[in-house]
């Protein structure tokens, strides 16, 4: 390609998400495979959110509201906020990019914990910033080392909270605490795509601090707890004046009809999001029970998935598990060439998960 590329775009590693189920079946020669590697909500969507939708595909030929009206007010009410504090997005990663378009420069710096999703690293190299990973301490974010690397450059710093992939929190009075110890001009962005599913009370939460300083841009996605993952629709919760600034580089039209009204709905299923939760605690329980008495240990965590050590190199027990069907993500890529991340399923999915770990190992 003869067209002037800069540097810090060709240095970009692509985001490789998962192979759909159908592509793997087609690959492996295997058929009613489930997929436990996502991080998805394994009831689907919500019901209320399906019957939104259904009412509204009629008028699929209208363009979508661009300011998302009724969303946006729902969620202001729902959080108690100003409207003008709000913005949506496809998916939170679309906000990760407007995020990093209005702030950052080439040779700014954002500080990123090591591992964490992959998508901090990406939107921070595509503006020419140079992201900066602190090493997690015991699987945990580690706010003293983050704050150890802080420098005149730092413009940045993410979040997991919830951390994928370990699924450890940050607690309220140390992120309280890390803040205060910041610059004022250091954004923090906390993204909180499993929050709901958090059992801690001790974990912060990022609306908390909403107008504190240094500033605290909080994400939040319809995709996990809510069953709305095919749907792309996120929103981002933040001071105003940053808020009005994302609103000048979104792209029009950026959250789809579909899943404007699905979220919306999705907010109002109480019930179906109190079920999603209870399906996940539970099998969260059992899960690390079932390993522990095959002596294999997995690690506690406040999402929807867990990390299990294999005890053997993580590559080859993902691939013999695909050969019984069972769709899990390796975590070689992260650093932890013996472990695994399991996403929690249906009961029978679970089960179904230990049958075949045990003809694997």
């Amino acid at each position: 390609m003869k067209l002037p590329i800069p540097d810090y775009i060709k240095g970009i590693a692509p985001y490789v998400p998962g192979k759909p189920i159908e592509e793997l079946e087609r690959e492996y020669g295997v058929s009613n495979s489930i997929k436990l590697a996502s991080n998805e909500n394994p009831l689907g969507p919500s019901p209320k959110a399906l019957a939104a939708i259904g009412a509204a595909t009629a008028k699929l030929h209208r363009y979508p509201d661009g300011a998302g009206y009724e969303l946006t007010q729902r969620l202001s009410n729902y959080w108690k906020i100003s409207p003008s504090q709000i913005v949506l997005g496809n998916g939170s990663d679309d906000l990760l990019g407007m995020l990093a378009r209005i702030l950052l420069q080439p040779g700014d710096e954002v500080l990123v914990p090591d591992p964490s999703f992959l998508m901090y690293t990406i939107v921070a190299q595509s503006a020419g910033a140079i992201p900066v990973k602190i090493p997690l301490k015991d699987l945990a974010i580690d706010l003293e080392g983050i704050l150890d690397k802080v420098g005149p450059h730092t413009r940045m710093i993410f979040i997991c909270n919830p951390n994928n992939p370990t699924g450890t929190v940050v607690g309220r009075s140390e992120f309280e605490a890390f803040l205060s110890a910041l610059p004022q001009d250091v954004l923090v962005v906390v993204d909180e795509a499993y929050y709901e599913f958090v059992r801690d009370s001790r974990c912060a939460s990022g609306i908390s601090f909403l107008g504190s300083k240094p500033m605290v841009a909080t994400l939040r996605t319809f995709s996990k707890a809510y069953g709305l993952a095919g749907l792309r629709v996120g929103y981002g919760v933040m001071d105003a004046a940053l808020a009005e600034l994302l609103q000048r580089v979104r792209m029009p039209f950026n959250v789809n009809s579909l899943a404007q009204v699905g979220a919306t709905a999705a907010l109002d299923d109480e019930a179906f999001l109190k079920k999603s939760l209870e399906v996940v605690h539970q099998g969260l329980d059992f899960l690390y029970a079932q390993l522990k008495k095959r002596g294999l240990r997995s690690y506690a965590s406040q999402a929807n998935f867990f990390l299990i050590d294999v005890q053997r190199p993580a590559d080859e027990v993902f691939e013999r598990l695909l050969h019984h069907g069972v769709i899990v993500r390796s975590m070689r890529a992260y650093g932890y060439p013996r472990f695994i991340r399991l996403s929690v399923g249906l009961p029978e999915e679970n089960q179904r998960f230990l049958t075949a770990l045990d003809q694997v190992l």
